[in-house]
C-alpha cells in the first residue's frame, strides 16, 4: 500500500524525462507513468511539472556518454539549461529514473546553486510504503 502522507511539509517535486527512456525509448506513454507513480507517492498537489516535458523535454547534457567523457565544462554549459528549466518549478526534490540524469542533475546543481535534491524514483517510493504487520501477538 502507498500513502504519501509522510509528505506533510508540502514538499515540491519535479522530474527529469531522460532522453534514453522517453525521446529515444518508450515515449511519452512511459512518461505518463512516471508521473502517474510520483503523483502517488508524494500527493498530487506536491508535483510540480518541469516546461516543455516529456518527449519535448530538455537533455539534461550528461547523456549519451558525456559524464564521463571529460568535457566538465562544456557538459556543465548544456546542463545549465536543465539547471534553468529545474529552477523555474521551485522544486525541491528532481525525481530521475536514469543515473546519468541524477548525478549530472546533482552536478549542476551544486555548480549553480541549486536548492534541490536530486533522487531517483525508489527513494520516494520507499517513504510512501506502508506496511502491514503480519505478526501475532503474544
Amino acid at each position: 500500500m502507498i500513502d504519501p502522507s509522510w509528505n506533510k511539509e508540502g514538499i515540491k517535486v519535479t522530474c527529469q524525462d531522460p532522453c534514453n527512456l522517453v525521446r529515444k525509448g518508450l515515449g511519452d506513454g512511459v512518461a505518463d507513468d512516471l508521473r502517474f507513480v510520483i503523483k502517488q507517492v508524494v500527493g498530487e498537489e506536491n508535483f510540480v511539472d518541469m516546461w516543455p516535458n516529456k518527449s519535448n523535454n530538455y537533455c539534461c547534457g550528461g547523456g549519451g556518454g558525456y559524464l564521463q567523457s571529460g568535457f566538465v565544462e562544456k557538459r556543465r554549459a548544456f546542463g545549465r539549461i536543465k539547471f534553468d528549466q529545474i529552477q523555474a518549478t521551485d522544486a525541491d526534490i528532481v525525481v530521475t529514473p536514469c543515473h546519468n540524469c541524477r548525478s549530472q542533475i546533482t552536478d549542476i546543481g551544486q555548480v549553480y546553486g541549486g536548492k534541490y535534491q536530486a533522487v531517483h524514483l525508489w527513494s520516494l517510493i520507499v517513504k510512501a510504503m506502508v506496511r502491514k504487520s503480519t505478526a501475532t501477538p503474544l
